[in-house]
């Protein structure tokens, strides 16, 4: 599966195009690593917890995004855009969503 930000994809054809494809995870801070992440946040650094879940988050997000464009027959996805919300204090949703489109090579 080819994913992309931009509208085009270099040396293919977009053939067929399927429509918005998305995917999505809501995830809760740990008490345990909010106290741990206080202690950073007097010392300075980056809080690896974090980084760590937003990344899991991250690639959570688009397998679900890939699975959505698998099932309509899409072979990439352009014009690809995260957006977060905060959907209750201390838990935020990650939405990541584009085009499905089925390519072939050429121009």
């Amino acid at each position: 599966m080819i994913i992309c930000s931009t509208d085009t994809l270099p040396g293919k054809k977009i053939v067929k195009v399927f429509g918005l494809v998305r995917g999505n995870t809501i995830r809760a801070r740990h008490v345990g690593r909010d106290i741990m992440a206080a202690f950073k946040h007097l010392a300075g650094g980056e809080i690896t917890d974090y980084t760590k879940m937003m990344a899991e988050t991250r690639e959570q997000a688009l397998d679900r995004l890939t699975e959505d464009a698998e099932k309509l027959g899409a072979n990439a996805i352009v014009g690809l855009r995260f957006t977060t919300t905060s959907v209750m204090q201390g838990a935020a949703e990650l939405l990541v969503y584009g085009t499905a489109v089925l390519v072939e090579d050429g121009v």
